[in-house]
Order: C-alpha cells, then structure tokens, then sequence
C-alpha cells in the first residue's frame, strides 16, 4: 500500500501563480502580445464580478496561444520551464520532495492549473504524477476549451481517485500528507492524515509551514 505526498502547485511549491508568469513570459518573448492584456483585465474583472466561473476565466484568458500547434506549445512550455517556472520553486518545497522521497512516499502535484506546462514539473526528478486542468487539442491544434471539470476542491480528489483506481493503485492516506497554501484545499487536506497549510496568513487547526 503506497503512502503519497500531495502538493499543490500555485504559491505551494511556486512563489507566483503560474498561469500568469506563462502569461508574461508569452509577452516578453513577442511584444505584439501585448494586444492580449485588455482581454486578460476584462477576464479578471468578470471573475470578480462573478459573471465569469473559471472554466469561463481560463478559456478566455488562455486566448494568447490559442490555435498553436501542440508541437510549438510543447517547445513554449519547455522554455518555459527553464527559463522561468524552474526559478521561482520554493527551496523548502523541494527539500520536502527529497525528504519524503526517501521516506517512501509517492510525491503527486494536483493543481487546478492546465496540465499542458504544469507537466513540466516532472523535470523535477522526486515527482511521480502531476494531475492538473485539461486542454483539448484538435488535429494537433490547441482548442483552449477545457476537457472535463476545473481541476480544483473536490475536482481534485475525484481526479486523484481516479488515478489511482485505474493504475490499481491503493493507498494509505492515513499516512498520506497533503500541502496547500489555500483552504480551497480542504477537500485534499481532509483526505490525508497530514494536512499542512503553507505560508497561511491567518490562524487555523491545520499546522501551518512558512516555506522560502
């Protein structure tokens, strides 16, 4: 019976949100891109208006590679990577990979963030599956229309049971540890038997980890 160590993405293991610095870094390699921030503000603004869910939000947002061949945005995302997601890791989030690699435990990144870049962290070597949002491709072209659900709260453990059930996979998870920076989480953190909230500003049962 494996014993997992779930970790979320966004401001867990990274110190900015992801999808944004893909965002800024499109822009910074072309800057006719640039055309795209009036659309990704109007984005924002109906999501905090409430007119937009974030199925809405992403779709809309990720406008700036719509129609990219997959074997372009595989080379974008790459560069991505290494010239950017990579730099922006929280040194104590890897040194907890490490750690519970060598105690045993199956290291799992669940984010809500599109699978298609979040991939690239298994460069990180101590990472056995990443679980994340959804693109659709159509004839090698990228659609930006989400496959299934928002991969976040309860999303997430349907995705992760998924997972495992079709891998015949099964766990300890009373044994299982869970990091998150955000009770948006709490689905996840309740699963395990050892929740951590990261770099949480405000008091709560769940212990908190302040993470550099």
């Amino acid at each position: 019976m494996k014993k997992l160590a779930i970790f979320d993405i966004d401001y867990t293991i990274t110190k900015k949100e992801t999808l944004m610095e893909l965002f800024k870094y499109v822009i910074k390699n072309d800057k006719r891109n640039i055309r795209f921030l009036p659309r990704a503000i109007y984005c924002g603004s109906m999501y905090g208006l409430k007119i937009y869910d974030e199925r809405k939000v992403k779709e809309e947002f990720l406008k700036f590679i719509d129609g990219i061949r997959e074997q372009d945005l595989a080379k974008l995302v790459r560069r991505f990577y290494d010239e950017k997601l990579k730099t922006i890791l929280y040194e104590d989030a890897i040194k907890m990979m490490k750690k519970l690699k060598s105690e045993g435990y199956d290291i799992y990144l669940i984010s809500a963030s599109p699978e298609f870049y979040i991939n690239e962290f298994h460069n990180i070597k101590e990472v056995d599956k990443i679980i994340g949002t959804k693109f659709n491709f159509k004839d090698g072209i990228f659609t930006r229309t989400m496959e299934g659900k928002n991969c976040k709260g309860e999303e997430k453990v349907r995705r992760l049971k998924e997972v495992l059930e079709n891998e015949k996979i099964e766990v300890n998870f009373k044994e299982s540890y869970m990091f998150s920076d955000s009770l948006s989480d709490k689905p996840l953190l309740d699963l395990v038997g050892k929740p951590y909230l990261i770099n949480y500003r405000k008091k709560h049962e769940i212990e908190i980890l302040k993470w550099k």
